[in-house]
């Protein structure tokens, strides 16, 4: 037995549960893995709420990593005593062991850290997706990019620096701000007070950004598309205010603008392109220019506290949580 987040109904975080769960041998093609540290992500609010719908009872969380105690006989490149993360796979990931498919295992290189790589797995394979193949940065652009200071947005802001690109980074607080900047954020637009397309037109001269990632969605939409230049793109990668809703008219009238809604899954296959994707981010932290480390850290049992935080918007940069 061992202990493991469940929730029976979907709603606030009160309805996540520490429960014991049974784990078994790992059968064919799967491995045991004993966690480290479990990421929380925004979309594990999504799951819990219902807006992304699973069969319950369910466990929650995509995205961990540990050692692997166990493998199935006949599994080639992975092995007992192997340090491993990833980010794909069945909800469960808050759990202080569970059986996973050895082809969403990712090993972890010498020199970086378990604690490092739960900041990594999905937040920098997101980076890595949204700056390398939704719409390739190659250095020399000014874009837009929402929430710069959550745990996505402080590994942006480092990838866009080592790449050459002028970022310029919305967040709520001064503070924020602060944190942003210290991580590579050339400019900062501070919501509470600013105004975003007046700052962009400011910092651009007029011309507006070719690409705005815009994980907020409905409360940024009108500002993310009055920011674009004419056949500019936006990249709706996260709804954490609210679906995007568009009549494609406007996407004429603001200057036949490209929208795309990415999702992971369709980004990171096969499970050799998921590797050298992950290659890529491990080569940027090894060579120092990216560093991450969890900002809050909770113990399992305490996972509704921890989406109470990221909910209220109290949070910085990676939050983890502890088996």
């Amino acid at each position: 037995m061992t202990k493991a987040i469940r929730f029976h109904e979907t709603g606030g975080a009160d309805v996540l549960k520490l429960e014991d769960v049974e784990v078994g041998e790992p059968g064919p093609g799967q491995a045991r893995v004993r966690h480290s540290y479990i990421a929380v992500n925004f979309i594990d609010i999504y799951f819990r709420t219902g807006r992304y719908p699973l069969a319950l009872p369910n466990g929650l969380g995509s995205d961990a990593v540990g050692i692997v105690e166990a493998v199935a006989p006949g599994v080639d490149g992975i092995r007992a005593g192997d340090r491993v993360g990833y980010l794909m796979g069945p909800q469960g990931a808050y759990a202080q062991v569970r059986v996973m498919p050895v082809d969403v295992l990712i090993p972890l290189p010498d020199g970086i850290s378990e604690r490092t790589a739960a900041t990594l797995m999905m937040k920098g394979m997101t980076a890595q997706y949204l700056f390398r193949q939704v719409y390739p940065l190659h250095g020399g652009e000014t874009i837009l990019y929402h929430a710069a200071a959550g745990g996505v947005g402080l590994i942006a802001c480092q990838w866009a620096r080592a790449l050459g690109v002028t970022m310029i980074g919305t967040v709520s607080t001064d503070e924020k701000a602060a944190i942003a900047k210290a991580n590579g954020c050339a400019h900062t637009i501070v919501t509470s007070r600013e105004n975003i397309v007046q700052r962009v037109k400011e910092i651009t001269d007029g011309k507006g950004v070719p690409v705005v990632f815009d994980s907020v969605g409905k409360d940024t939409l009108e500002a993310s598309l009055d920011c674009l230049q004419p056949r500019g793109s936006l990249v709706s990668n996260g709804t954490s205010s609210g679906a995007v809703v568009i009549d494609t008219k406007v996407l004429a009238g603001k200057g036949s603008i490209w929208l795309t809604r990415p999702a992971m899954v369709h980004y990171i296959q096969p499970r050799a392109h998921m590797l050298d994707m992950a290659r890529e981010l491990f080569d940027h932290v090894l060579a120092g220019r990216i560093v991450s480390e969890p900002q809050q850290v909770f113990a399992l049992a305490d996972a509704a506290e921890a989406h109470r935080a990221l909910e209220g918007r109290k949070t910085t940069g990676a939050t983890v949580l502890m088996p």
